[in-house]
């Protein structure tokens, strides 16, 4: 060991690999943000949780396919828009990425609860775990999360943002994107949803399976209600 005594040489050795771990993070947030800028102009073909849910699909049928096809922010009602959100994200055209406020109150509303009942994410946020995470609840996770939604936000305008939002999230069995809901559950396109239809959909956004197996639930009709209320005043990019 060249004279070293044994703990310099596990010293030496613990920075080596220290230095190597933070090498390699850095080039993994590269590799991310690479994407991120080339997502800023060309649209995501698949996401992280696309295919996760294909993964688990084709364990039962290996043929199975995903329901998703790309539209542009403009072939899509301004309905559905308005709803999602008021459902989802009512600051989304104001923040940053993140609603501290909102935040605050899903871990007040959680402690109460005593389990995790609300998360606090925004539009920016969500975006950002379904393009390339998974939906476990780590703290690396959410660590992750929070990084690319700054990469996100950094680059992308707010209605890119919405634009990839409205054409990746899951809304359904093997369900992505609003112009494979509107056709799943209505057989219309993206652009001829109504009102009501919207708000329906954007009920649906945070159980979509749930709500795909169960379309009759009496808790997403009163969803669809309360959300269908606020519209009007919803802010849209």
């Amino acid at each position: 060991m060249s004279g070293k005594s044994p703990l310099s040489f596990a010293a030496h050795w613990l920075k080596r690999l220290l230095l190597g771990f933070f090498g390699l993070l850095l080039l993994y947030q590269l590799w991310l943000f690479g994407w991120v800028l080339w997502w800023s102009w060309v649209n995501p073909d698949t996401t992280r949780f696309m295919e996760i849910r294909l993964g688990e699909l084709q364990a039962k049928d290996p043929k199975a396919q995903l329901k998703k096809q790309w539209v542009s922010y403009g072939q899509i009602s301004s309905h559905l828009k308005r709803a999602l959100i008021v459902a989802e994200d009512d600051l989304f055209v104001h923040h940053e990425g993140f609603d501290w406020e909102g935040i605050q109150k899903a871990i007040e509303k959680n402690r109460k609860k005593g389990k995790v009942v609300a998360g606090g994410s925004t539009i920016s946020q969500q975006l950002a775990k379904n393009l390339f995470l998974t939906p476990s609840k780590t703290p690396w996770r959410k660590a992750q999360e929070a990084i690319v939604t700054l990469m996100i936000e950094a680059v992308w305008s707010k209605q890119r943002i919405f634009e990839v939002y409205l054409n990746v999230i899951e809304w359904g069995n093997g369900v992505f994107g609003a112009e494979a809901a509107a056709r799943h559950y209505f057989g219309i396109s993206a652009a001829q949803l109504s009102a009501e239809q919207a708000a329906r959909l954007a009920g649906m956004v945070p159980s979509p399976r749930f709500y795909d197996r169960n379309r009759g639930a009496p808790g997403l009709a009163s969803k669809a209600e309360a959300i269908l209320v606020r519209m009007p005043s919803a802010q849209i990019p």
